[in-house]
């Protein structure tokens, strides 16, 4: 029974269902990217509010600290939340807490925006608690989608489902900045002449922020019924709890169409005459036979998330700073002004690459293959990186208002979508067992996070100029922008070569098959069931070859 409902799963047609469930699973990812990406903006807002104006009459800023930590808090919170539910849904099954994770997201998101008081401190100290809290919900959502899309869809789309998912993020982003576009331009036009200026803050601007944060947990709340009512994946119900009657019922519930044994042969299973045979042992994920089969599998896909999203947290995150002399000082426009024109680039961003980069992705992958993407991303990354850091202190530093910059740069986000930051996603949710799908899901996104919090804060700070009247104020020195970008332009060159040794192709095989590696697989977990269907219990693949 579970080779065929496996099997019904791998050769299904595309089917309503799977919309469905790109939906309330993209809905988590978009849900992620508004919020870890409207910060900026609020940052920027918070300074104004919450700090003095300088000795030279420049409205008050964010202090260097206080934006890492800001910025940090939630990334940490993401690593806790992929480390913490990424196991749980191995042992407690992914759809127990899926709604939980999405919850706990809707839970912050609202909580962001709050506060017990008006001081500073306190207000600080109540966004980082709720920001980290957000950040878990969002860590806890990464191995749990991908791996719930993974289970649905069949073997000859599963990238693009899974891809599907994935760029909700782009719209995450694109939304973020249009609402934080759209709320202060309101709160401009709702503010007297007289009340606002570059040097004076209006009260309401407190509103401001805390409502961009606090509309995160629309799109979330939206999707939370249908989260709750999402069945438990076939192959966990199959392959982990072994019950072979109840994931061909849950999958009748939402697919059609599919080539399951008729009701009469399922009341059969349902009262077997014998006790099925008791599991054999399985290995856990600290053990010598985990490395032995799938370590190598495992580090590649951690090296490769952690490896990109140095790059590309630090280049998205921090926008605003790359596109500085495209806006006006902050000397020269009030607090709506420069929430907007921060929300703008990042709106420009990603309407003009980000999301045409991961839609790319969505429609190539099945045929072009995740290793590929990966490794000419990775290349091509590098390439615009370094074409920018080699004439940015001769040339772009003082007349980066040219076009072909904007060009160059908005490329590097074209092919880190179209490339590792896509593929880093789905990867890890074909390579490993049923039974440990979710924690080694969990554990190379963790590592990405880990890469995020060192290429958003460190580019932060790396990034800063020597000349002091070109930095903001609290800012120390740094290594300056363009060896900066030569750095991220040498991670990505790594993370090619990573791809390029350690990378396997998955394309079109089914997940028991992708599991397959010196000499297991999906067989023993196949076989926990006995089932004796030769289509998967097929000889090994050498899926580490480079080849």
């Amino acid at each position: 029974m579970a080779l065929k409902v496996l099997t019904a799963l791998d050769h299904a047609g595309t089917q309503f269902y799977h919309f469905k469930a790109i939906i309330i699973a993209g809905m988590g990812l978009f849900t992620d990217a508004y919020d870890l990406f409207c910060i900026t903006p609020v940052l920027k807002l918070i300074g104004r509010i919450y700090y003095p104006p300088g000795d030279d009459g420049a409205p008050g800023v964010t202090p260097p600290a206080t934006y890492s930590v800001v910025v940090s808090v939630a990334l940490l919170g993401t690593v806790t939340g992929q480390m913490v539910f990424g196991p749980l849904g191995d042992s407690m099954g992914r759809r127990r807490l899926y709604g939980l994770a999405l919850l706990l997201m809707i839970f912050s998101s609202l909580g962001s925006g709050f506060s017990i008081c008006r001081t500073r401190g306190c207000v600080l100290t109540s966004l980082c608690f709720f920001r980290f809290l957000l950040g878990v919900g969002i860590g806890g959502d990464y191995p749990l989608s991908a791996t719930i899309m993974s289970e649905f869809a069949n073997k000859r789309t599963r990238g693009a489902f899974i891809a599907a998912v994935f760029s909700m993020q782009g719209f995450g982003i694109l939304a973020g900045s249009a609402v934080t576009m759209a709320a202060a331009a309101a709160f401009e036009k709702a503010t007297p002449a007289g009340h606002i200026s570059p040097k004076h803050t209006p009260e309401a601007a407190d509103i401001l922020w805390r409502l961009i944060l606090m509309l995160g947990a629309v799109p979330a709340a939206l999707t939370l019924y249908w989260r709750l009512g999402m069945p438990e994946t076939a192959r966990f119900t199959a392959l982990v709890e072994q019950n072979e009657f109840q994931a061909n019922q849950d999958i009748r519930r939402v697919l059609v169409d599919l080539d399951l044994p008729s009701i009469e042969e399922e009341d059969e299973l349902e009262a077997p005459a014998s006790p099925p045979p008791p599991p054999p042992p399985s290995y856990s994920i600290l053990s010598g036979e985990f490395r032995r089969r799938h370590g190598r599998h495992l580090f590649a896909c951690a090296a490769a998330w952690f490896l990109i999203d140095i790059p590309y947290y630090g280049s998205t995150l921090f926008q605003s700073k790359v596109y500085e002399p495209w806006n006006k000082s902050a000397r020269e426009v009030n607090a709506y002004d420069e929430a907007f024109n921060v929300a703008k680039i990042q709106a420009i961003i990603a309407a003009a690459s980000t999301i045409p980069g991961y839609w790319f992705a969505v429609f190539t992958i099945d045929r072009i293959g995740r290793r590929p993407i990966q490794f000419a991303g990775f290349l091509l990354m590098a390439a615009f990186l370094f074409s920018l850091a080699g004439p940015y202190k001769a040339y772009w530093e003082d007349h980066n208002k040219n076009a072909w910059f904007l060009v160059i740069y908005a490329f590097t986000f074209f092919f880190s979508n179209f490339g590792p930051n896509t593929t880093t996603f789905i990867v890890p949710a074909e390579l490993f067992p049923a039974r440990l799908r979710c924690t080694c899901h969990g554990l190379a996104g963790a590592a990405g996070k880990v890469g995020a919090i060192i290429g958003a804060v460190g580019f932060l700070w790396a990034s800063q100029s020597k000349d002091k009247s070109k930095r903001e104020t609290g800012w120390k020195p740094g290594i300056g922008m363009m060896y900066s970008l030569v750095i991220l332009g040498g991670v990505c060159l790594v993370g090619a070569a990573v791809t390029f040794l350690f990378t396997p192709e998955t394309k079109r095989r089914s997940l028991e098959e992708n599991v397959v590696s010196d000499g297991d697989g999906g067989g023993s977990e196949l076989r926990r069931v006995g089932s004796s269907d030769s289509r998967v219990s097929a000889a090994p693949l050498n899926l580490c070859s480079p080849s």
